[in-house]
């Protein structure tokens, strides 16, 4: 058994509101371990899906983002694992206010909450798939992609607005215009 799993094991039961520091820690031991994020967002270990949410809730409290890698860390040691296309996904959208007043607030399926603004970009980029996709930071460099339901929910909301280069097509979010590309004809 790795001290991950070791770590694991022992935090499982407790309830967890706060975010270990994993960036502060600095563990000896680096290495990798055979954990795969799906892009559907199911978590696989040694090729079977790792079947205990709280297990996976707890995995994802230790994630960490360095460029393009992931990392599980603990005390102990940095494992890399593999992510298909984004740790998360926003599975669900709360709207607060209208216009440029409104807030945006995304519910991750990990529990994890961002509200889109200026500490929580969201924005629209070729996923690994290829496909242009919504996503939101969700914490520390950690992205969760918007599920398309929440996606449909989000164009409902969209406006016209005219910014340097022509009209776009965006929402408010804290203060903040999110353009998801050019506005296309009357039908925007």
């Amino acid at each position: 058994m790795t001290d991950l799993m070791r770590y694991a094991a022992a935090l499982e039961g407790l309830d967890r509101r706060t975010l270990p520091p994993v960036e502060r820690w600095t563990p000896a031991r680096v290495g990798e371990i055979d954990i795969v994020i799906k892009s559907d967002g199911t978590w696989f270990h040694e090729g079977a899906p790792i079947a205990r949410a709280r297990l996976v809730r707890l995995f994802s409290t230790i994630l960490m983002r360095e460029g393009d890698d992931h990392f599980l860390v603990t005390p102990a040691e940095k494992l890399k694992i593999t992510v298909e296309d984004a740790p998360f996904l926003a599975v669900l959208m709360k709207t607060e206010g209208e216009g440029d007043g409104r807030r945006l607030s995304f519910t991750t399926n990990m529990g994890d909450v961002a509200a889109a603004g200026p500490h929580h970009q969201l924005a629209f980029r070729a996923s690994r798939g290829g496909d242009i996709a919504p996503y939101i930071d969700v914490r520390r460099g950690l992205e969760a992609r918007i599920a398309r339901a929440v996606y449909y929910d989000l164009v409902a909301l969209g406006e016209r607005r005219h910014m340097e280069g022509g009209d776009v097509f965006g929402v408010w979010s804290n203060g903040v215009f999110f353009p998801f590309g050019p506005a296309a004809g009357d039908n925007a």
